[in-house]
């Protein structure tokens, strides 16, 4: 079976200020080095539009209207020091919510194996009402409630290995029983959550804080220890990821230093408990990564896994 690969060029008029690390450069980047993978076991997708109805199911009408009304029509503007708008960044929200939707549409319905959506601005910080961290829409917690509400599905995984936080979607799916929410991320570090006592209303929250300065092999033990353990027990019948590649070494805004081959072990063990829980079934998304090169390795890295997972 396929991977599909989810982008849009709407994700490029989402513009940034001059020097802001969020910025177009980041998915130019990433699409030069995915266009070097030449399989037949990649569908290359364009991501559809979003609708208020799919963003109404983690964020409400008030947000969304206050998120369109923001948008200048010319010029940029900004929402908090961090996050910013541009005439086309509401095309490009709704664009990221459209290609997750599409995403678990096409995994649970058989189209394809598994899915990487290639789209910006990233998603997992924005709160249920509070745009924050360079991010609009909360676009995997939106798919988890997708897949939860509208395919019936009843337990979603989502777990988030940005080295920041995944506050935004930790906030939605608090209250959400029928979601388990893992993260780990660099600690202490901007935005300052995702302590381990964090555990969610129905203990449906797991945060994993790594200390700065530490490599790969540090993550792996309270991967092995914990969080495969909980994923496992939890019986997913989807994973999502919230695939931040800011945890590299030679990122700028973080601490860890993490390489390639961790990413790539990080997804092949994700990919192992998908197949075992709920028949390979996974849809990442992509959230942070500032060092254009270590970025653009990675999402390939990542990208190479699924497809030889989902061809297998």
């Amino acid at each position: 079976m396929v991977t599909a690969l989810l982008t849009h060029p709407d994700c490029l008029g989402h513009v940034t200020p001059a020097g802001h690390p969020e910025r177009v450069d980041r998915l130019m980047a990433i699409y030069a080095a995915l266009d070097t993978i030449d399989s037949d076991a990649l569908l290359r997708v364009e991501a559809p539009l979003g609708e208020d109805a799919d963003v109404l199911m983690v964020h409400p009408q008030e947000y969304i209207d206050r998120i369109r009304a923001a948008e200048p029509v010319q010029g940029g503007v900004a929402l908090d020091a961090d996050t910013h708008m541009s005439a086309g960044s509401v095309a490009a929200a709704f664009r990221g919510v459209g290609a997750m939707t599409r995403a678990v549409d096409m995994v649970l319905g058989g189209e394809a194996a598994n899915a990487f959506a290639a789209m910006r601005p990233p998603g997992h910080h924005a709160e249920t009402a509070t745009p924050m961290g360079f991010c609009l829409f909360g676009n995997v917690a939106i798919a988890a409630k997708h897949a939860l509400e509208r395919h019936g599905l009843s337990r979603v995984a989502v777990v988030d290995f940005d080295v920041h936080h995944g506050n935004g979607t930790q906030d939605s799916l608090w209250n959400e029983a029928r979601a388990l929410f893992v993260s780990s991320h660099q600690m202490p570090l901007w935005p300052g959550s995702g302590r381990p006592e964090e555990s969610g209303a129905h203990g449906n929250v797991l945060n994993v804080p790594l200390e700065p300065a530490s490599h790969g092999d540090v993550m792996r033990r309270p991967y092995e220890r914990v969080v495969f353990p909980a994923l496992e027990a939890f019986q997913p019948e989807l994973i999502l990821i919230s695939a931040g590649f800011d945890a590299h070494a030679d990122d700028p805004l973080a601490g860890l230093n993490w390489v390639e081959d961790d990413f790539v072990w990080l997804t092949e063990q994700l990919c192992d408990i998908a197949e075992r829980q709920c028949g390979g079934r996974v849809v990442s998304t992509l959230e942070g990564g500032y060092d254009l090169q270590a970025l653009s390795a990675s999402s390939k890295a990542h990208l190479e896994v699924l497809i030889a997972r989902g061809s297998a």
